[in-house]
Formats: structure tokens, sequence, C-alpha cells
């Protein structure tokens, strides 16, 4: 099961604002994606979060599109920032990319965030939606939601 954005701003609204403020702190995230051989690979990208949708914009031909053309699956992890603060705590994003290939949605977008033209443009669905972070000093906070599920927290001391 995967959901857009949108579905789990409404089912997570406080984790889905903490995401959103995780991504938008820095402007470089890493992306990893499936090689043809199945190994990973890991790559600098901006990513939007725009209309309800989580948007991923990269240049043409790159070779993360075209892992993406070949194997939708990617994780997302926020940039963690300097030293050791972690700000907002570790956030993971995983799923499925779907390119977009409606030139009125791509148009739509690049109008909205003025990419470099050409680029190629894939929107998300969600399968699932992690943060860590330490609460008082003392306990490991892991947050986990996957779609159609109740948001699970583990503290760990």
């Amino acid at each position: 099961m995967t959901v857009n954005w949108a579905a789990f701003t409404e089912a997570e609204p406080d984790l889905a604002r903490t995401a959103e403020e995780r991504f938008g702190a820095f402007t470089h995230h890493t992306l990893a994606t499936l090689r043809k051989d199945g190994s990973p690979r890991t790559t600098g990208l901006e990513v939007r979060f725009l209309n309800g949708e989580l948007w991923l914009g990269m240049m043409p031909d790159s070779l993360k599109a075209l892992d993406l053309r070949r194997d939708p699956r990617f994780a997302l992890q926020a940039n963690p920032g300097e030293g050791q603060s972690m700000g907002g705590g570790d956030v993971r994003i995983a799923g499925r990319a779907i390119e977009v290939e409606d030139p009125r949605q791509k148009a739509a977008y690049g109008e909205e965030v003025e990419p470099p033209e050409p680029f190629h443009l894939f929107r998300t669905e969600l399968t699932e939606v992690v943060r860590t972070y330490i609460e008082d000093d003392k306990y490991l906070v892991v947050q986990i939601w996957q779609p159609g599920r109740p948001l699970r927290t583990i503290k760990r001391t």
C-alpha cells in the first residue's frame, strides 16, 4: 500500500510538519536508489513539497533518474545538518517514485520551482516515514508511520 504526501499529512499532521521542517532546513538531501545489479546508489538531491505531493526533480538522464525508471523504489534521508545536533531529529522517507510524463503537470511544476530545463520529474508514493530523535537527553525515540497503520513510537534508553 502506498499514499501520496497529502494523504500522509492528513493521517499524521504533526509528523508531516516535522518532516517538512527537517527537509526545509537544508537544500540538499540524500537519495538512495537501486542500480541495475541491485546494489544501492546514494546521491544528493533537492526535494519539494508542493500541492500535496513530495516531488523529486533531476537532471536529464542522471543515473538516479535512470535507476528510478527501471525500479521506482527509493529511500530519502533528510540532511542532518552540521555537527551532532540534528535539530528536529533524523527523518527518512521510503516509497516509490513515479515519473511525470504529462507536459501540463511538468510545466506547472516548472513555473513554481523554475528548475533548469530539461529535467526529470517524479512524484512520490510513500511506504514509510521514520523520525528518530533524542528526548530529555535520555531516550532514543523512533516514530514509524506506514500507510494504513497507526503511528508506532518506540522509546529506548
